[in-house]
């Protein structure tokens, strides 16, 4: 029954898809024109390449900003209801996979702050 109902969904899904594409072609506004493929970025043109290299701290900070926001999303609902039912239902376990869990982002922080990943340079 499950099978039936998921590949029921990917047709669905596919048909879909298909036909919202074919339609914008069909009705869409077609006017080709040089300045539409130019790169645009606030209004400012572009003077020389666009690729530049960046500097490796703004992709480490955007990780590590990543990861502890991720833990926000999980660890937010997990402190709502854990008076009402988490403690309840499961007890010192579900104490313990969230120590767990903070305990390898606790891990993770110091071991950033110890290669200097915190340090903007």
């Amino acid at each position: 029954m499950y099978f039936t109902l998921f590949v029921t969904v990917l047709i669905t899904a596919a048909f879909l898809v298909v036909a919202a594409y074919a339609i914008a072609k069909l009705i869409g506004p077609r006017s080709y024109n040089p300045a539409k493929g130019e790169p645009y970025e606030c209004g400012i043109p572009t003077y020389g390449t666009s690729w530049l290299p960046v500097h490796i701290g703004y992709y480490l900070f955007a990780i590590l900003f990543l990861m502890f926001d991720v833990e926000t999303v999980f660890l937010y609902p997990w402190a709502v209801v854990v008076k009402t039912f988490v403690v309840k239902t499961f007890g010192p376990l579900a104490l313990a996979t969230v120590g767990f869990f903070m305990l390898v982002l606790v891990f993770g922080l110091a071991y950033a702050w110890r290669k200097g990943a915190l340090e903007w340079k």
